[in-house]
Protein backbone atom coordinates (compact mmCIF):
# COMPACT_ATOMS: atom_id res chain seq x y z
CA UNK A 1 0.00 0.00 0.00
CA UNK A 2 1.07 3.65 -0.49
CA UNK A 3 0.61 4.90 3.14
CA UNK A 4 0.90 8.59 4.47
CA UNK A 5 0.75 9.23 7.90
CA UNK A 6 -0.32 12.55 8.84
CA UNK A 7 1.21 13.86 12.32
CA UNK A 8 3.75 11.30 12.92
CA UNK A 9 4.87 11.88 16.51
CA UNK A 10 5.28 8.70 18.62
CA UNK A 11 2.23 7.21 17.49
CA UNK A 12 2.38 8.01 13.47
CA UNK A 13 6.15 7.47 14.06
CA UNK A 14 6.04 4.01 15.63
CA UNK A 15 2.71 2.49 13.37
CA UNK A 16 4.59 4.18 10.20
CA UNK A 17 8.17 2.61 10.63
CA UNK A 18 6.40 -1.28 11.51
CA UNK A 19 4.46 -0.67 7.91
CA UNK A 20 7.69 1.26 5.94
CA UNK A 21 9.65 -2.22 7.28
CA UNK A 22 7.26 -4.69 5.88
CA UNK A 23 7.95 -3.10 2.16
CA UNK A 24 4.94 -0.57 2.32
CA UNK A 25 5.35 2.90 0.63
CA UNK A 26 5.27 5.05 3.39
CA UNK A 27 5.44 8.50 3.75
CA UNK A 28 5.52 11.48 6.55
CA UNK A 29 3.75 14.58 6.44
CA UNK A 30 6.34 16.39 8.85
CA UNK A 31 6.83 19.99 10.25
CA UNK A 32 9.54 20.32 13.30
CA UNK A 33 11.04 16.71 12.23
CA UNK A 34 11.25 17.41 8.52
CA UNK A 35 14.96 17.84 7.84
CA UNK A 36 16.05 15.02 10.23
CA UNK A 37 13.48 12.56 9.32
CA UNK A 38 15.01 13.26 5.36
CA UNK A 39 18.01 12.78 6.32
CA UNK A 40 18.31 10.06 8.88
CA UNK A 41 15.13 8.13 8.98
CA UNK A 42 13.57 7.21 12.20
CA UNK A 43 15.02 5.23 15.01
CA UNK A 44 12.57 2.86 17.02
CA UNK A 45 13.89 2.03 20.37
CA UNK A 46 11.73 -1.50 21.59
CA UNK A 47 11.73 -4.50 24.04
CA UNK A 48 10.49 -6.30 20.98
CA UNK A 49 13.74 -5.03 18.94
CA UNK A 50 15.16 -1.83 18.07
CA UNK A 51 15.34 -0.56 14.41
CA UNK A 52 15.57 1.64 11.96
CA UNK A 53 13.01 3.00 8.87
CA UNK A 54 13.42 5.00 6.10
CA UNK A 55 9.99 6.46 5.32
CA UNK A 56 9.85 9.60 2.25
CA UNK A 57 9.44 12.53 4.17
CA UNK A 58 7.17 15.33 2.87
CA UNK A 59 6.51 19.01 3.78
CA UNK A 60 3.17 19.15 2.19
CA UNK A 61 0.59 17.06 1.10
CA UNK A 62 0.33 17.52 -2.18
CA UNK A 63 3.76 16.11 -2.63
CA UNK A 64 2.32 12.66 -1.52
CA UNK A 65 -0.91 12.61 -3.32
CA UNK A 66 -3.84 10.07 -2.73
CA UNK A 67 -2.88 7.44 -0.66
CA UNK A 68 -4.39 4.01 -0.30
CA UNK A 69 -4.70 4.74 3.20
CA UNK A 70 -4.38 7.85 5.05
CA UNK A 71 -3.28 7.53 8.84
CA UNK A 72 -4.29 10.40 11.07
CA UNK A 73 -2.07 10.65 14.49
CA UNK A 74 -2.14 14.44 14.83
CA UNK A 75 -2.53 15.92 18.33
CA UNK A 76 -6.42 16.34 18.46
CA UNK A 77 -5.73 20.40 18.97
CA UNK A 78 -4.79 20.86 15.55
CA UNK A 79 -8.04 18.94 14.21
CA UNK A 80 -8.86 22.38 12.50
CA UNK A 81 -6.41 21.74 9.52
CA UNK A 82 -7.79 18.30 8.92
CA UNK A 83 -9.56 19.19 5.74
CA UNK A 84 -6.63 21.32 4.82
CA UNK A 85 -3.86 18.10 5.43
CA UNK A 86 -5.77 15.54 4.64
CA UNK A 87 -7.81 16.84 1.28
CA UNK A 88 -4.78 16.04 -1.10
CA UNK A 89 -4.24 12.41 0.05
CA UNK A 90 -7.31 11.63 -0.50
CA UNK A 91 -8.69 9.61 -3.46
CA UNK A 92 -12.17 7.78 -4.49
CA UNK A 93 -10.88 4.38 -3.01
CA UNK A 94 -8.48 5.99 -0.19
CA UNK A 95 -9.36 4.96 3.41
CA UNK A 96 -9.01 7.44 6.17
CA UNK A 97 -7.95 6.01 9.05
CA UNK A 98 -7.88 8.34 12.52
CA UNK A 99 -5.45 7.43 15.52
CA UNK A 100 -6.51 10.18 18.11
CA UNK A 101 -7.64 10.40 21.22
CA UNK A 102 -11.04 10.59 22.35
CA UNK A 103 -14.39 11.22 21.02
CA UNK A 104 -15.78 13.08 17.74
CA UNK A 105 -12.69 12.54 15.43
CA UNK A 106 -14.27 10.29 13.17
CA UNK A 107 -17.67 12.68 13.28
CA UNK A 108 -15.44 15.53 12.50
CA UNK A 109 -13.62 13.45 9.50
CA UNK A 110 -17.43 12.89 8.25
CA UNK A 111 -18.05 16.38 7.92
CA UNK A 112 -15.25 16.61 5.28
CA UNK A 113 -14.95 13.45 3.60
CA UNK A 114 -17.34 10.74 2.63
CA UNK A 115 -17.87 9.17 5.80
CA UNK A 116 -17.66 5.76 4.00
CA UNK A 117 -14.12 6.03 3.93
CA UNK A 118 -13.40 6.75 7.47
CA UNK A 119 -12.21 4.01 9.53
CA UNK A 120 -11.03 4.73 13.26
CA UNK A 121 -8.32 2.86 15.36
CA UNK A 122 -7.61 2.84 18.92
CA UNK A 123 -4.45 2.27 19.62
CA UNK A 124 -3.47 0.16 23.19
CA UNK A 125 0.62 1.55 23.40
CA UNK A 126 2.77 2.75 25.70
CA UNK A 127 5.27 5.20 23.48
CA UNK A 128 7.51 8.39 23.74
CA UNK A 129 9.04 10.69 21.18
CA UNK A 130 12.58 10.80 23.37
CA UNK A 131 14.03 13.02 20.41
CA UNK A 132 13.30 14.34 16.96
CA UNK A 133 13.10 10.90 14.51
CA UNK A 134 13.58 8.49 18.24
CA UNK A 135 10.58 6.91 19.61
CA UNK A 136 10.72 4.85 22.58
CA UNK A 137 8.49 2.07 22.79
CA UNK A 138 7.60 0.77 26.10
CA UNK A 139 4.96 -1.94 26.12
CA UNK A 140 2.22 -2.86 24.75
CA UNK A 141 1.02 -2.13 20.54
CA UNK A 142 -2.32 -3.35 19.87
CA UNK A 143 -4.56 -1.52 17.31
CA UNK A 144 -8.27 -2.03 17.66
CA UNK A 145 -9.84 -0.62 14.25
CA UNK A 146 -13.48 -0.06 12.87
CA UNK A 147 -15.51 1.40 10.45
CA UNK A 148 -17.30 4.81 11.02
CA UNK A 149 -20.21 4.17 8.92
CA UNK A 150 -21.16 0.23 10.45
CA UNK A 151 -20.23 -2.94 10.24
CA UNK A 152 -16.90 -3.86 8.99
CA UNK A 153 -15.78 -3.86 5.34
CA UNK A 154 -14.03 -6.38 3.71
CA UNK A 155 -11.10 -3.52 3.11
CA UNK A 156 -11.30 -3.41 7.06
CA UNK A 157 -10.05 -7.02 7.42
CA UNK A 158 -7.39 -6.18 4.75
CA UNK A 159 -5.99 -3.26 6.41
CA UNK A 160 -6.08 -5.46 9.71
CA UNK A 161 -3.96 -8.15 7.77
CA UNK A 162 -1.58 -5.84 6.53
CA UNK A 163 -1.26 -4.43 9.90
CA UNK A 164 -0.61 -8.18 11.37
CA UNK A 165 1.95 -8.95 8.74
CA UNK A 166 3.69 -5.95 10.05
CA UNK A 167 4.29 -7.14 13.76
CA UNK A 168 1.29 -4.99 14.87
CA UNK A 169 -1.54 -7.10 16.54
CA UNK A 170 -4.54 -5.86 15.24
CA UNK A 171 -8.28 -6.43 16.53
CA UNK A 172 -11.19 -5.20 14.22
CA UNK A 173 -14.66 -4.22 16.50
CA UNK A 174 -17.97 -4.54 15.36
CA UNK A 175 -18.84 -1.31 16.98
CA UNK A 176 -16.67 1.26 17.16
CA UNK A 177 -18.44 2.87 19.40
CA UNK A 178 -17.91 0.36 21.90
CA UNK A 179 -14.39 0.11 21.32
CA UNK A 180 -14.12 3.97 22.23
CA UNK A 181 -14.92 3.90 25.56
CA UNK A 182 -13.37 0.73 26.10
CA UNK A 183 -10.16 2.72 25.53
CA UNK A 184 -11.46 5.66 27.92
CA UNK A 185 -11.33 3.62 30.50
CA UNK A 186 -7.63 3.85 30.47
CA UNK A 187 -7.09 7.23 29.12
CA UNK A 188 -9.31 9.48 31.09
CA UNK A 189 -8.24 8.39 34.49
CA UNK A 190 -4.30 7.80 33.38
CA UNK A 191 -3.78 11.00 30.99
CA UNK A 192 -5.93 13.09 33.26
CA UNK A 193 -4.48 12.44 36.75
CA UNK A 194 -1.70 12.36 35.46
CA UNK A 195 -1.74 16.24 34.77
CA UNK A 196 -4.50 16.37 37.63
CA UNK A 197 -2.13 14.87 39.97
CA UNK A 198 0.31 18.42 40.50
CA UNK A 199 -2.52 20.21 42.72
CA UNK A 200 -2.48 17.31 45.18
CA UNK A 201 -4.76 14.85 46.57
CA UNK A 202 -6.53 17.45 48.71
CA UNK A 203 -7.26 20.10 45.87
CA UNK A 204 -8.71 16.89 44.08
CA UNK A 205 -11.16 16.03 46.74
CA UNK A 206 -12.55 19.87 47.15
CA UNK A 207 -14.76 21.56 44.99
CA UNK A 208 -13.09 24.70 44.51
CA UNK A 209 -13.06 26.23 40.83
CA UNK A 210 -9.63 27.35 40.37
CA UNK A 211 -6.87 24.92 41.56
CA UNK A 212 -3.13 25.71 40.65
CA UNK A 213 0.18 23.24 40.53
CA UNK A 214 1.70 22.35 43.83
CA UNK A 215 3.98 19.63 43.06
CA UNK A 216 5.06 17.37 40.61
CA UNK A 217 3.00 14.70 38.25
CA UNK A 218 2.92 11.44 38.85
CA UNK A 219 4.00 8.55 36.73
CA UNK A 220 1.64 5.96 36.18
CA UNK A 221 3.16 3.85 38.65
CA UNK A 222 2.81 6.18 41.30
CA UNK A 223 -1.01 6.71 40.83
CA UNK A 224 -1.80 3.78 41.24
CA UNK A 225 0.77 2.69 43.71
CA UNK A 226 -0.64 5.00 46.40
CA UNK A 227 -3.69 4.18 47.84
CA UNK A 228 -5.37 7.95 47.56
CA UNK A 229 -4.73 8.01 43.90
CA UNK A 230 -5.69 4.60 43.39
CA UNK A 231 -8.77 5.33 44.30
CA UNK A 232 -9.28 8.24 42.05
CA UNK A 233 -8.06 6.05 39.43
CA UNK A 234 -11.12 3.60 40.31
CA UNK A 235 -13.62 6.06 40.70
CA UNK A 236 -12.80 7.66 37.05
CA UNK A 237 -12.93 3.89 35.43
CA UNK A 238 -15.95 2.95 36.95
CA UNK A 239 -17.72 6.69 35.67
CA UNK A 240 -17.01 5.71 32.26
CA UNK A 241 -18.17 2.26 32.72
CA UNK A 242 -21.02 3.75 33.68
CA UNK A 243 -21.24 6.68 31.21
CA UNK A 244 -20.56 3.60 28.58
CA UNK A 245 -23.69 1.56 30.10
CA UNK A 246 -25.88 3.98 30.06
CA UNK A 247 -25.28 4.93 26.44
CA UNK A 248 -26.09 0.96 25.93
CA UNK A 249 -22.85 -0.13 24.90
CA UNK A 250 -21.07 -2.85 26.46
CA UNK A 251 -18.16 -2.36 28.56
CA UNK A 252 -17.82 -4.81 30.86
CA UNK A 253 -17.29 -3.92 35.12
CA UNK A 254 -14.34 -6.12 34.87
CA UNK A 255 -12.67 -3.30 32.41
CA UNK A 256 -11.53 -1.72 35.89
CA UNK A 257 -9.17 -4.25 36.84
CA UNK A 258 -7.97 -5.58 33.49
CA UNK A 259 -6.98 -1.67 33.10
CA UNK A 260 -5.03 -1.84 35.74
CA UNK A 261 -3.38 -5.34 35.65
CA UNK A 262 -2.50 -4.06 32.46
CA UNK A 263 -1.22 -0.93 33.90
CA UNK A 264 1.32 -2.61 36.11
CA UNK A 265 3.70 -3.56 33.43
CA UNK A 266 4.11 -0.54 32.56
CA UNK A 267 6.21 0.78 35.18
CA UNK A 268 7.25 4.81 35.17
CA UNK A 269 4.99 5.69 31.88
CA UNK A 270 4.24 8.96 30.90
CA UNK A 271 0.59 9.66 29.11
CA UNK A 272 0.45 11.89 26.35
CA UNK A 273 -1.55 14.28 28.02
CA UNK A 274 1.16 14.38 30.51
CA UNK A 275 4.05 14.83 28.30
CA UNK A 276 1.97 18.05 26.42
CA UNK A 277 1.13 19.77 29.95
CA UNK A 278 4.90 19.17 30.74
CA UNK A 279 6.34 20.61 27.76
CA UNK A 280 3.47 23.81 27.86
CA UNK A 281 1.37 22.70 25.08
CA UNK A 282 -1.90 22.62 24.60
CA UNK A 283 -4.19 19.74 26.31
CA UNK A 284 -6.47 17.65 24.26
CA UNK A 285 -9.01 19.06 26.50
CA UNK A 286 -11.89 18.81 24.05
CA UNK A 287 -11.99 14.95 22.80
CA UNK A 288 -10.04 13.35 26.05
CA UNK A 289 -12.21 14.19 28.88
CA UNK A 290 -15.08 17.03 27.70
CA UNK A 291 -16.70 15.29 24.65
CA UNK A 292 -17.27 12.33 27.42
CA UNK A 293 -18.85 14.38 29.91
CA UNK A 294 -20.99 15.95 27.53
CA UNK A 295 -22.10 12.48 26.19
CA UNK A 296 -22.31 10.84 29.72
CA UNK A 297 -24.69 14.05 30.79
CA UNK A 298 -26.54 13.41 27.64
CA UNK A 299 -27.32 9.80 28.75
CA UNK A 300 -28.22 10.15 31.83
CA UNK A 301 -25.07 8.92 33.98
CA UNK A 302 -23.83 10.02 37.26
CA UNK A 303 -20.20 10.93 36.93
CA UNK A 304 -18.90 13.26 40.20
CA UNK A 305 -14.96 12.26 39.46
CA UNK A 306 -14.91 13.00 35.65
CA UNK A 307 -16.71 16.06 36.76
CA UNK A 308 -14.03 17.20 38.86
CA UNK A 309 -11.09 16.54 36.90
CA UNK A 310 -12.48 18.13 33.94
CA UNK A 311 -12.98 21.56 36.40
CA UNK A 312 -9.41 20.54 36.91
CA UNK A 313 -7.78 20.04 34.43
CA UNK A 314 -9.99 23.26 32.20
CA UNK A 315 -8.76 25.62 35.29
CA UNK A 316 -4.91 24.25 34.63
CA UNK A 317 -5.74 24.71 31.02
CA UNK A 318 -6.67 28.28 31.41
CA UNK A 319 -3.58 29.13 33.92
CA UNK A 320 -1.14 28.15 30.68
CA UNK A 321 -3.12 30.05 28.09
CA UNK A 322 -5.22 29.34 25.62
CA UNK A 323 -5.22 26.19 23.49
Amino acid sequence: MKIAVVGPGAVGSYYGAKLWRDGHEVHFLLRSDYDFVRRRGVQIKSPEGDFHANPKAARMPAEIGPSDLVLIALKTTANDRLFELVTPLVGPNTAIMTLQNGLGNEEQLAKQFDPKQILGGLCFVCLNRTAPGVIEHLAHGKIVMGEFSGWPEPRTHDIASAFKHAGIPVAVADNLACAHWEKLVWNIPFNGLGVASCVGIDAMNSSEESVRAIGPCLTTDLLIGNPDWLKWVRGLMRDVIRAAQAKSLKVDDAAEDEQIEKTRIMSAYKPSTLVDFERGQPLELDTLFLEPLRQARAAGAETPYLERLCAVLASLQAQAGPA
